[in-house]
């Protein structure tokens, strides 16, 4: 029985490593190919193709990338409690090839797109089975994107023991290479897949990225004898639930002056805490009667939804203190969204020539965030994590936390330098007579916009990575799969605001003349950095409230389990605060 343990064991140490990552990685680069490939200038196609007004097409794809970013905690709940990671990023990977398959056929069938327009004839709009065919396959889109996206960052993590102090470091790295090798394959997308579809047309703009798609699965899978793969420990979502469930039932007790006696059970907790055990908190103290003994609880045999361990009970803690961290990043992302929106639309309308037969394309713009952001991820890597190490005497330099800080103030000076940037196209075209043309290109360089997009790179470099950093190491780790679909929830609601405050804007703006900040047929008419500054105005509030939430949270208690060898195989043993 003992061989047998150390067996397994050695096992599951060959398993994992720096080895699996070309397979995890290109499966990244292939679904980076897919989704960003289509997205990013996917409001051209909706506006030059199916014909469809600003405001609604920009509403539109703003709703496909909130709808994409809810679609997670679907994925991570299943992933979680039933399929675990691999399975989970297989099938979802399936679906989004489903979903690519069905926007190349519209692309290319005439019969699902309106007819060209002619002459000075106003365009016909897309007709409602049109809309529905397109509508169907970005929701395939979004259901695979959903399932793959909280679990392929995790399962990553997963590969490396974090109880190896060797290993720990590594895992840390693994989030920036991670994001450096998705910013990679977008920079790709935002380039060679944009200049595809604005040159060689839609068709082959999509068919690329879904031959892509197809190349990556294949070597996702055949990775499969390679990884680390833990297994499902039940729904997380339902130990939430039973522990508000007992704290409530027990609402009348007192207060429990001793922690030590609450109820404790390593045998009940051992399969949701592998890594370590979650100890006491002094917050949230209501929950602490979910774990009070009554004379009517059986210690011996719990029932879950009267009777919850500490480590149980510190879950939810934990997840209720993620809270309003993670709520502070909506209106980051609500700031970026623009980007591939009213920013597009400003590239569109400027001179974009680079030498006197190439044009940039306008969703290629964004090559100046991806950019900035891989610049960022190598000189944060190489050169700030070891000079503030010396400072801080942290392994990562600086803590998440400050990091998403910084970020949050980046993000505010790329949405203050948009607006003032807007003013200065607008007076350009005032100069040559164009105000009144929105059509014409505008005698002023498109790389006046190059600013505020390396600004937003900048900013995603430390948001981003700093926001996946912290859910994957605040979250209880039997949720962790639920903790990377928190971060794209966040970005689900930062879109969803978007819709909403520009379908606010675009009604309240309007004049009796007519007139409105976001007019649908002449920006140059509009009054697009009032937008920027309301926008920067809610970022300001937004850091302030972050400065606070971040200095009163306590961090995930962690007692950490070393490993030695027994006659019976393995014995967990020692205790460590992480």
């Amino acid at each position: 029985m003992a061989t047998m343990k150390k067996k397994d064991l050695n096992v599951e140490r060959k398993q994992g490593g720096l080895i699996t990552m070309p397979f995890i990685f290109g499966n990244e680069v292939g679904e980076k190919l897919a989704v960003v490939g289509f997205s990013t200038n996917m409001i051209s196609y909706l506006t030059g193709q199916l014909h469809l007004p600003m405001t609604k097409a920009a509403n539109t794809l703003t709703n496909f990338g909130g709808t994409g970013a809810l679609t997670p905690l679907l994925g991570a709940f299943i992933s979680d409690a039933f399929a675990g990671r691999f399975w989970t990023i297989t099938i979802a990977s399936v679906l989004l090839q489903l979903g690519m398959i069905s926007l190349t056929i519209s692309a290319i069938l005439p019969s699902l797109r309106p007819p060209a327009c002619k002459g000075g004839a106003a365009c016909k709009e897309a007709d409602s089975g049109q809309l529905a065919f397109l509508y169907v396959s970005l929701l395939l889109s979004a259901l695979g994107s959903g399932g793959y996206r909280p679990c392929i960052v995790s399962f990553g993590a997963d590969q490396f023991d974090e109880n190896d102090p060797r290993q720990k470091v590594t895992t840390w790295k693994f989030f920036n290479w991670y994001y450096f090798c998705m910013g990679a394959s977008i920079l790709v997308a935002n380039t060679v897949i944009v200049y595809i579809q604005d040159n060689a047309g839609w068709g082959w703009g999509l068919a690329v990225p879904t031959f892509a798609m197809f190349v990556s699965i294949v070597a996702f899978v055949f990775g499969y004898p390679l990884y680390r793969k833990l297994d499902p420990a039940g729904s997380p979502f339902t130990r939430l639930v039973q522990v508000s469930a007992a704290a409530y039932r027990k609402r009348k007790l007192g207060r429990v002056s001793d922690p030590s006696k609450l109820y404790e059970n390593e045998i009940l907790d051992a399969a949701i805490s592998v890594g370590g055990k979650l100890v006491h908190t002094d917050s949230i103290k209501f929950l602490d009667k979910a774990a009070v003994v009554t004379e009517d609880d059986d210690p011996k045999a719990p029932n879950p939804w009267r009777l919850s361990s500490v480590h149980r009970v510190e879950e939810l803690k934990s997840v209720i203190r993620m809270g309003p961290i993670w709520a502070a990043g909506i209106i980051t992302i609500t700031a970026a969204a623009q980007q591939n929106t009213f920013s597009l639309q400003q590239a569109r309308s400027m001179d974009r020539h680079l030498g006197p037969k190439f044009q940039i394309p306008p969703a290629s713009m964004s090559v100046f965030t991806q950019t900035s952001m891989l610049a960022t991820i190598v000189f944060y890597d190489r050169v700030f994590v070891p000079a503030s190490r010396k400072l801080t005497g942290l392994d990562r330099g600086v803590t998440f936390l400050a990091r998403i800080g910084i970020g949050f103030g980046i993000s505010l000076l790329a949405t203050l330098a948009a607006g003032f940037v807007e003013i200065r196209r607008k007076e350009a075209a005032a100069a040559h007579g164009l105000t009144d043309h929105g059509a014409a290109a505008i005698p002023i360089s498109v790389f006046w916009l190059a600013p505020q997009y390396c600004l937003h790179g900048v900013a995603e470099a430390f948001t981003s990575i700093g926001h996946l950093e912290f859910f994957y190491d605040q979250a209880p780790e039997s949720m962790r799969s639920t903790a990377p679909a928190l971060f794209w929830l966040s970005i689900s609601a930062g879109s969803y605001t978007s819709t909403l405050l520009i379908t606010v804007v675009h009604k309240y703006s309007a004049g009796p003349d007519g007139s409105n900040w976001l007019p649908d047929d002449n920006l140059n008419r509009g009054k697009l950095e009032y937008l920027y500054w309301l926008i920067t105005l809610l970022q300001f509030f937004n850091l302030i409230y972050y400065i606070i939430c971040a200095k009163m949270y306590t961090y995930k208690p962690l007692e950490l389990r070393k490993e030695k060898d027994t006659q019976d195989g393995v014995e967990l043993v020692g205790n460590a605060n992480a």
